[in-house]
This record gives C-alpha cells, sequence and structure tokens, in this order.
C-alpha cells in the first residue's frame, strides 16, 4: 500500500454564529456553522429564518417594482375586457 495517502486527522474546534463552540475530529483544524444543536429549530422548539446571504432582501428589491406595475397594469386593462363590443 501507499503511505501518506490519506490526510492527516485531527482534533478540530467548531465554531456557531450563537457563540457555541464544540470539539470534534476533522482534516480541518477549524470549521464554521450557521446552526448547531443548540441554535437549530429542530432542537429549540423555535423557527429561525435563516437568511445569511440576504436573499430575501434582494428578491424584494429586485421585483418590487415590477410586481407593483404588473398589477397596476392589470387593473387598467380589467375593464376594458369586461367591455361588451359595440354592435353596428
Amino acid at each position: 500500500m501507499k503511505e501518506k495517502t490519506h490526510p492527516d486527522y485531527k482534533e478540530a474546534m467548531v465554531m456557531c454564529v450563537c457563540g457555541e463552540t464544540f470539539k470534534t475530529r476533522s482534516t480541518k483544524e477549524t470549521i464554521h456553522v450557521d446552526l448547531c444543536s443548540k441554535c437549530h429549530p429542530f432542537f429549540t422548539g423555535k423557527q429561525k429564518l435563516v437568511d445569511s446571504a440576504g436573499r430575501v432582501e434582494k428578491f424584494s428589491k429586485r421585483y418590487a417594482g415590477k410586481v407593483k406595475a404588473k398589477a397596476k397594469g392589470a387593473e387598467e386593462a380589467a375593464p376594458e375586457a369586461g367591455a361588451q363590443p359595440e354592435a353596428k
């Protein structure tokens, strides 16, 4: 067998954004996580919105004007669609 094909497996420190830290074993020395067993909704029973990249706000900003404009255009078109054509 070849020697030194596997990486070093050493003790690692896991750090959560809530402040919880614990030790485990990994090929990395430190691991940063967004959720752990102390703050995960499954374990705590509390709902938590996880939006680390601001995707919800980004989506709202991008499509806020388009949704309002589309709704306004639909309201203006609605009376025309319901009107009866004039008979000659």
